[in-house]
C-alpha cells in the first residue's frame, strides 16, 4: 500500500465525509443549490447517507481494498449524477464543485487498482 494511496485515500472520505455532514445539517451553501436544481427534500438524507456510506467504504478500503474500490466506484457514479443533476438544472458555473469532490474518489481507485 503506498503513501499517495493512503493520502488520496483519506483525502476523498473526509472530503465525502464533510460533504454528507454538511447535507445531514443543513448547511445552507449546500442545501439552497439543492433546492435550486430541483431536487426533492425527500432525497436529501439518502444523499447525504450515500456520501457517508462512500466515506465510510473509502476508509474500510484500506484494510479490505475490494471495499475501497467499489466504494470509490459508488462514489464517483455519485457525483457523476450530481453533475448531470447540475447541468439538466442548467447551473454550468457550479459543474467544477461535485467533480472537485469525485477526483479524490477517482484517483483512490486508480491507485488501488495500480498498487
Amino acid at each position: 500500500m503506498s503513501t499517495a494511496y493512503v493520502v488520496v485515500t483519506v483525502l476523498g472520505a473526509v472530503m465525502a465525509g464533510f460533504s454528507a455532514a454538511s447535507v445531514f445539517l443543513h448547511a445552507e451553501w449546500v442545501v439552497k443549490p439543492l433546492a435550486d436544481y430541483g431536487v426533492p427534500r425527500s432525497w436529501w438524507p439518502w444523499l447525504g447517507a450515500a456520501k457517508a456510506a462512500g466515506a465510510a467504504g473509502l476508509l474500510a478500503g484500506l484494510l479490505v481494498p475490494v471495499v475501497g474500490v467499489l466504494a470509490g466506484v459508488g462514489l464517483v457514479l455519485y457525483f457523476t449524477g450530481a453533475v448531470v443533476t447540475v447541468v439538466r438544472a442548467r447551473w454550468f458555473s457550479h459543474v467544477p464543485f461535485p467533480l472537485l469532490y469525485a477526483a479524490p474518489a477517482a484517483a483512490s481507485v486508480v491507485l488501488a487498482l495500480t498498487v
